[in-house]
């Protein structure tokens, strides 16, 4: 697991991206609702920090995507 900020998400369309300096190449994280660990709607605010776990895909455009997410309070 690593420590990352939320940059994104569209709660509409339940998808966003998440940065961390220890993603290759600094680039961000494609993440879904669905892998947002927490009770009621799942979603994150820009600027809230995450702990994540991620792997090496290509998710529209992106070539990580976070598997687990664990929000923190931001």
């Amino acid at each position: 697991m690593i420590d990352g900020t939320a940059m994104f998400f569209d709660s509409e369309q339940g998808w966003g991206l998440i940065t961390a300096d220890a993603l290759p190449e600094g680039e961000p994280a494609w993440v879904h609702f669905s892998v947002i660990e927490m009770d009621g709607y799942r979603e994150l605010s820009i600027g809230q920090p995450v702990t994540f776990e991620y792997e090496k895909a290509d998710q529209d455009g992106y070539h990580y995507r976070a598997t687990r997410v664990l929000p923190g309070s931001g």
